[in-house]
């Protein structure tokens, strides 16, 4: 398939539904998709976006997940999505027959991509739109699609609340994660009492204000550490006045320091 350097209304863009062959692969490029967002949608064939650097962020399912490079996120047929890509943004769009991915998650899900899986997935794209069916494409194809099944699962979801004000709030606190103003001062800008604001996000979302907060601050800091920023940068983006500070806050969540954690699922 032709490598995608514009947004989608690219002239060499053909939907992936309409194309006659199991699995449709696009490739995209970074220069132009800084700050592209994509309403809404679906398609009838599963999608697996395979991220090789900058920053891509996917709401399913009121849930937003953030792909950090040389992560995947897999997003079942027929469940609709929204998109935003920033950054210098490139990796890969493979769209899967449904009757092909029997052993792919049910769910919506992130994963970490594997070598191979990203060198396969790079082939595939070189394939014309109407390969030949039968032979080493096909092969190389079901390889991949076992590739895809078998990638290790990695919990970035954050539950977003639905209520317009919560709403609101939430991509307050996505926008400046530095941030660290109390539940009290949130409340007020919010127009509620602590309790109201605590109970409501803890109904919306299952998790109290302090773990929605951490479980954000962990998200943006596996995508960024990801996309090469400095453990310094990223300790100061998130409003951690050392970096001790914040290796204590990623370790007690993710059971390890944050170098380690990146070596075994990104290195």
């Amino acid at each position: 398939m032709p490598i995608i350097s514009e947004p989608l209304h690219a002239t060499d863009w053909v939907d992936p539904d309409a194309v006659s062959r199991p699995v449709v692969i696009y490739g995209f490029v970074a220069e132009r998709f800084n700050d592209i967002e994509l309403p809404p949608h679906s398609h009838a064939k599963g999608q697996f976006i395979l991220v090789q650097g900058g920053a891509l962020t996917c709401e399913v399912d009121a849930g937003l997940w953030i792909v950090p490079p040389r992560s995947a996120i897999w997003i079942p047929g027929g469940m609709r999505h929204a998109v935003r890509m920033s950054g210098m943004l490139e990796g890969y769009n493979a769209f899967v027959n449904p009757a092909l991915g029997l052993g792919l998650p049910p769910v919506c899900c992130t994963v970490s991509a594997t070598p191979l899986l990203r060198e396969l997935i790079t082939r595939g794209a070189r394939l014309p739109p109407l390969y030949e069916e039968g032979g080493v494409n096909s092969r190389l194809l079901a390889v991949l699609i076992d590739e895809m099944a078998a990638a290790k699962v990695e919990d970035l979801r954050l539950p977003m609340p639905a209520a317009p004000a919560l709403r609101r709030l939430a991509d307050a606190m996505l926008a400046n994660p530095a941030d660290r103003a109390p539940l009290a001062t949130w409340a007020k800008r919010a127009g509620l009492s602590e309790r109201t604001l605590a109970r409501r996000i803890a109904d919306e979302t299952g998790l109290s204000f302090g773990r929605w907060r951490q479980r954000l601050s962990i998200m943006l800091a596996v995508q960024w550490l990801a996309d090469g920023t400095p453990i310094q940068h990223v300790a100061a983006n998130l409003g951690y006045e050392s970096v001790p500070s914040f290796v204590t806050m990623f370790r007690k969540t993710l059971g390890m320091a944050p170098g380690r954690y990146m070596a075994e699922r990104f290195g």
